[in-house]
């Protein structure tokens, strides 16, 4: 009886393994299909993401360039908007101005 059982669990691992190889060789053909060639799918998509690395390469360092002039904005816009209070203050004589 064990060695039956014994026999049987091999057979079953065989066959297990046998079909996790078919599957797999189903995956690796339907990748291949995808990605495999230069004309691909996945070939066309990995040349666009590359141009629009190479074209948008350029907009760091306007970027920093232009956060710094906004930085430089917001604080004078402070300086503006503590002026606007004060005149607001000194219109209102100091009455509820916020």
């Amino acid at each position: 009886m064990t060695v039956r059982l014994t026999i049987l669990s091999a057979l079953e691992v065989l066959v297990f393994v046998g079909a996790l190889i078919a599957f797999l060789g189903r995956i690796v053909a339907a990748l291949e299909r995808i990605g495999g060639s230069p004309s691909s799918s996945l070939a066309k998509v990995s040349f666009g993401v590359r141009a629009i690395e190479k074209e948008t390469s350029y907009l760091a360092p306007q970027v920093t360039q232009l956060n710094q002039g906004l930085i430089a904005l917001g604080g004078k816009l402070t300086e503006v908007d503590t002026h606007l209070r004060m005149v607001a203050e000194r219109l209102t004589g100091g009455k509820g101005a916020a």
